[in-house]
């Protein structure tokens, strides 16, 4: 049997029944510096709260999963140098070795599952990439939302990706995709693509109900949440399609390839956006993070 360590207030909102919304923890330790890694953070948890739900924080801290992090343990993780990136696949791996690593979407599915929690929120998923006909460098987050029966609440795929590719495999998994108020794709730092979603709902209500229908209907997996960019934050699709494009060329001319694609590619459209696709990247996650609260409150609704 695993052994979960909760944080307090996870124990108590489990204890009470309330909504809970889980959170990933790659965005604090390897997706900007510290101290700003952590002020985000806690300003993500803070949104979770006001909406009426609980954050849970998720991370392997030496060998132990957290579903939830102290104040104290979130500052530790903002600062820790070397940890590791956890997907599917290594997982289990720094648990039984006694790592430290912080949770992709796949990793934080697996755990928000294992804790009870059916509702996460993060930034955007991971998909096919650009290229993937040759390097097959397809992201464990598409097969875990066929598997895993949890809601994701994103704001689409992340652009660098490919989106029609993506979008395919997640239909060829039998994955729902459901664009939140709008029947475009989001194009995660831009609220519009030139893609249609599969599915549209205007409502957390909605939402819940699919994601319980699912489950009684005994579906396996989750739910794709196309959650837009709110329009004042976003950057235009048409403004940032040359700049992931250069982007893509340098990584390709360095021989970027595996885990090290993503952050190369998010590094590189900071610097050339002058750091505006990190506020729109903050704006869309605490966007998002309100969104399942909702959502997660809903679940808690229908079944009482």
């Amino acid at each position: 049997m695993i052994d979960i360590q909760y944080c307090a207030e996870v124990c108590a909102a489990k204890s009470a029944g309330t909504a809970i919304v889980a959170l990933e923890s790659t965005i604090i330790t390897h997706g900007m510096p510290y101290p700003q890694n952590v002020e985000v953070a806690a300003l993500v948890e803070q949104d979770i709260r006001d909406g009426g739900a609980t954050p849970a924080t998720i991370a392997v801290l030496n060998g132990t999963l957290h579903v939830g992090l102290e104040p104290d343990q979130l500052q530790a993780l903002g600062q820790a140098m070397g940890v590791a990136k956890l997907s599917r696949a290594d997982f289990a791996a720094c648990l039984a070795t006694g790592g430290t690593g912080a949770t992709t979407v796949a990793a934080t599915m697996i755990a928000a599952h294992l804790a009870g929690i059916e509702v996460f929120a993060t930034g955007g998923i991971g998909g096919v990439h650009q290229g993937a006909e040759q390097t097959f460098d397809i992201s464990a987050d598409l097969m875990e939302l066929a598997a895993t029966p949890v809601t994701v609440v994103a704001a689409g795929a992340k652009a660098i990706l490919d989106v029609p590719k993506t979008l395919e495999v997640l239909e060829t998994q039998g994955v729902p995709v459901i664009a939140y108020g709008q029947d475009a794709f989001p194009a995660f730092w831009s609220a519009q693509s030139d893609f249609a979603a599969p599915l549209r709902m205007d409502s957390a209500t909605q939402i819940a109900r699919a994601h319980a229908l699912r489950q009684a209907i005994g579906l396996p997996g989750g739910q794709l949440i196309a959650n837009p960019i709110p329009d004042a934050d976003q950057i235009a699709a048409h403004t940032l399609a040359p700049i992931i494009a250069q982007a893509q060329a340098e990584a390709n001319a360095q021989a970027v390839r595996g885990k090290n694609v993503t952050p190369f590619l998010l590094n590189r459209i900071f610097e050339l956006t002058e750091g505006r696709s990190l506020t729109a990247n903050i704006a869309l996650v605490r966007n998002n993070a309100r969104l399942a609260a909702q959502i997660a409150q809903e679940l808690i609704a229908l079944r009482a």
